[in-house]
């Protein structure tokens, strides 16, 4: 047994087994910036360029893939539309640093504090906020409004029908289908859309075959920073979970070795080496998590195979140019469970959190977060505004610190 598990691999099962682990991130991984407006090359340029160095940190010894963060969609979107890519890119870079920084407070100090400072009633709302905050961003997409050529009958059948696919195969499908729910409806989307004659071809027969990717060099703004900020929060503690459960996955201990201070290292400066170049922030993946549980891969070299893939397929200018033919109803159908899938991760973090949620201290925090953050409360103006997950997640900090704790039995 221990003579099989020392002998080397060979390059041909590591090469298929890494494309493997690429093909089931990817529906999720061009999602984000199809969503975002960012460009999909650069984000699979970023998300290999950040797995690798996610694994320099870490020692090669998590098989994790790190790829487009679902839960800075709607913060990027905001955040576009008032301060512009350039300045988006700078607030994602210090969000990454909030990572960073967060890594050496618990290298110093454990990871009590951080679970005093974000509970999960804070956290829990928190994170329903960033799935609620846009959701009708998503509706309107679906229904259309945000296209051209495609009127709402049109939009409403191919939005439906994406989204009844990605539904059908994440409740019902088994092995790997059940893994790429997101990429089957993108494509029986796309496939109705090409029969309804509503794919328009220019940007590909304009794309080169080889090309640079479009990078975008950051730029700082305190706006955009204070805005951003706040929103790594939530993805900083959910990566604990993360590695808890590829650990139980391998039947190892990584908030051990290497520990929670080079995994939440690792994945800060993976952010922000995305941002340095214009893509959305990183994020381990639950999708190859999956497929790491039903292959049993679980060889780091097969997750550095999947990033150099990654980092090639960037530099084919006319897939990223296919994939920004895809109409907007269906990414739209797709972001209706999506942004509703957030959602219910914050919901779920609130139930296992076993409190009760009609106990005023509670009550008070949890309300306040979502009403602030759904509603568009807004603090400030000019350079220094406050809004969406960003005021939530400061006014749930603030609340939860102020407020005095409960007695038990009251």
């Amino acid at each position: 047994m221990n003579d099989a598990a020392s002998r080397p691999e060979s390059w041909s099962k590591v090469l298929l087994t890494g494309a493997q682990m690429l093909f089931v991130a990817f529906g999720a991984l061009v999602l984000v910036p199809l969503l975002t407006g960012l460009d999909p090359s650069v984000a699979l340029f970023t998300a290999g360029a950040g797995t690798l160095v996610f694994h320099a940190v870490t020692r090669k010894a998590v098989p994790v893939f790190l790829a487009s963060s679902f839960a800075f969609i709607a913060p990027i979107q905001g955040s576009i539309a008032s301060f512009g890519v350039p300045a988006t890119m700078g607030g994602l870079m210090a969000s990454g640093l909030v990572y960073v920084a967060i890594s050496q407070a618990v290298r110093v100090r454990g990871t009590g504090w951080l679970n005093r400072l974000l509970p999960a009633v804070v956290v829990g709302p928190v994170i329903m906020v960033i799935g609620l905050a846009l959701a009708p961003v998503a509706v309107s997409m679906a229904t259309g409004e945000t296209s051209d050529i495609i009127g709402y009958g049109q939009a409403i059948f191919l939005s439906m029908a994406s989204l009844l696919v990605t539904l059908v195969l994440a409740v019902f499908g088994r092995g790997l289908l059940r893994l790429i729910p997101i990429m089957g409806g993108i494509v029986t989307g796309y496939a109705l859309a090409l029969i309804m004659g509503v794919v328009d071809f220019t940007p590909v027969h304009e794309a080169a075959w080889l090309a640079l990717p479009s990078f975008t060099a950051p730029s700082f703004h305190w706006a955009a920073i204070l805005f951003m900020i706040p929103v790594a929060i939530a993805p900083a503690v959910e990566h604990i979970g993360d590695m808890v459960a590829i650990g139980s996955v391998t039947r190892k201990n990584y908030l051990e070795k290497p520990g929670l201070h080079r995994t939440l290292l690792g994945d800060g400066l993976a952010t922000t080496t995305a941002a340095l170049f214009g893509g959305p922030p990183n994020t381990t993946y639950s999708e190859v998590t999956g497929a790491v549980t039903l292959t049993r891969a679980f060889n780091p070299n097969y997750m550095i195979v999947a990033a150099i893939i990654a980092i090639v397929l960037a530099f084919v200018g006319k897939l990223g140019a296919l994939l920004q033919t895809i109409p907007g109803p269906v990414m739209g159908g797709i972001m209706t469970l999506l942004f509703g899938s957030i959602a219910v991760v914050g919901m779920n973090t609130l139930v296992r959190a076993g409190q009760s949620l009609t106990a005023p201290r509670n009550l008070v925090v949890v309300s306040l977060i979502l009403v602030f953050g759904i509603g568009g409360m807004q603090f400030g103006g000019g350079q220094f505004t406050l809004q969406g997950v960003s005021l939530a997640a400061l006014v749930g900090i603030a609340l939860n610190w102020l407020l005095p704790l409960e007695k038990e039995g009251e």
